[in-house]
């Protein structure tokens, strides 16, 4: 179990070293992986219960949470802004390019 704890340490440090240049991606890569070796310290604990230090080592992994949560829900923002804009800029070019009748005639009256 200890060496599932080392890796798991030294991937959330990593992330969080890169944190501010990491992309939406990475980060989803990072969240899957990272529940890979929760789901596996999960099914060790019932073999074996923490030592005092592995819940030591675990508490510290925890307290990353709120930085990374804090990134995810920047990215977060930062995807619904972006579709707000598109949609936006979606209306304002179906506004110009309204549907004509190709056999219209369009007729000017002269005074």
């Amino acid at each position: 179990m200890d060496s599932i704890i080392t890796r798991l340490e030294e991937l959330t440090e990593s992330v969080a070293a890169q944190l501010q240049f990491i992309s939406s991606d990475d980060l989803l890569a990072f969240v899957e992986e990272r529940q890979q070796m929760i789901d596996e310290i999960n099914h060790l604990k019932h073999q074996t219960p923490f030592t005092p230090l592995q819940k030591e080592r675990l508490q510290k992994i925890v307290e990353f949470d709120t930085v990374l949560l804090s990134k995810m829900t920047s990215l977060k923002s930062e995807a619904a802004d972006w579709l707000q804009y598109r949609g936006q800029a979606k209306v304002q070019r179906n506004a110009y390019e309204a549907a004509y009748t190709p056999d219209s005639f369009l007729m000017d009256k002269r005074n």
